[in-house]
């Protein structure tokens, strides 16, 4: 089972090798950016930081001309005692002065898989910059290449909060095993 998580691990992180930049500069332009969702709290009612950073990450490909449309990809939990992710996305895009005319609010997008999926139905792009943290983006640009986009993603900054950190860098792991299932199946 170590074996398997390891290669899933080591075949995602391989495929998505000088396609995640950091570099605002070094990225190239791509019509739309797909930003991936989190809710603005955790399911602890505490302030999710990983949110921000991606809602500044997302500012500032806007507002540096290296995307001008943006792909809100998330869910709708308020039924289930959460938020709405693509509400609040929006409105925190809009606070950055991104015009409400640029944003795409996809509420298929409650699993990385979906959101690749949705964004090639939503707008048939043939490459997309993706925007979430390194982790999660290198997992997305490999499905993103699987379904035939031309994947790229910008790095948003991941909150140095130890515990919260830790935590979601052992979840992908097992989440990288989850991309094999799922493109089996």
């Amino acid at each position: 089972m170590i074996i398997a998580i390891v290669c899933c691990h080591c075949i995602i992180m391989f495929s998505a090798k000088n396609r995640c930049y950091d570099n605002l500069s070094d990225l190239p332009f791509h019509e739309y950016g797909l930003l991936l969702g989190t809710s603005p709290v955790t399911p602890q009612g505490e302030h999710n930081y990983y949110f921000d950073t991606r809602i500044q990450a997302t500012a500032e490909l806007y507002h540096h001309g290296k995307i001008r449309r943006i792909i809100a990809s998330g869910g709708n939990y308020i039924d289930q005692g959460g938020c709405n992710e693509l509400t609040a996305m929006r409105d925190s895009l809009i606070a950055y002065n991104i015009p409400d005319s640029a944003i795409i609010l996809d509420y298929q997008g409650t699993r990385t898989l979906y959101s690749i999926l949705q964004a090639k139905r939503i707008c048939d792009p043939t490459n997309i910059t993706i925007i979430s943290q390194k982790y999660h983006n290198e997992r997305a640009i490999y499905l993103a290449r699987h379904y035939g986009l031309e994947a790229v993603a910008y790095n948003a900054k991941t909150p140095d909060i130890w515990n919260k950190r830790l935590k979601n860098e052992l979840r992908e792991y097992l989440a990288r095993v989850k991309v094999f299932i799922d493109l089996i199946n």
